[in-house]
């Protein structure tokens, strides 16, 4: 079974800049968001893919990201 992050990494188009999606989607959840988009650095320290915006908010003790843009390499 593949994770969102999989997913969308999948799903993707070479070479054109995508947003993780979150209003009206699985990761409506901050928390969730913030795995997914920790699963695409992963991706992106692989060569895989390059981060081409983030954005992070501090939540108690938690530092999320809320927003993550990438394009996939391979």
């Amino acid at each position: 079974m593949r994770t969102l992050a999989q997913s969308l990494y999948l799903d993707s188009c070479f070479g054109t800049d995508e947003e993780l999606p979150h209003a009206g989607s699985a990761l409506e959840n901050p928390y969730v968001y913030d795995a997914a988009a920790q699963e695409l650095k992963a991706m992106a320290a692989k060569g895989l893919v390059a981060i081409t915006a983030e954005h992070t908010v501090r939540a108690g003790e938690d530092l999320l990201i809320t927003r993550l843009r990438f394009k996939r390499l391979h």
